[in-house]
């Protein structure tokens, strides 16, 4: 499970960090995929990169969950 952190005694989330760097990843993914010229193939974009940020979202909440 994973605990809030204290910073100078307030409690913040630890997806504070973490979304951000799903954020990264999926904006990575996105770029890749317009350099190889595979965003053609998506129907709803707008949706894939939603989905893909959700999926990497859940992947690090996976493997840095204790």
């Amino acid at each position: 499970m994973l605990h809030e952190m204290s910073i100078g005694g307030m409690l913040f989330s630890p997806l504070l960090v973490l979304v951000p760097l799903a954020f990264i990843l999926a904006a990575a993914t996105r770029l890749i995929l317009h350099y190889l010229g595979l965003r053609r193939y998506i129907w709803k974009e707008a949706w894939f990169d939603v989905a893909v940020f959700v999926c990497y979202l859940a992947a690090i909440v996976y493997l840095f969950g204790d």
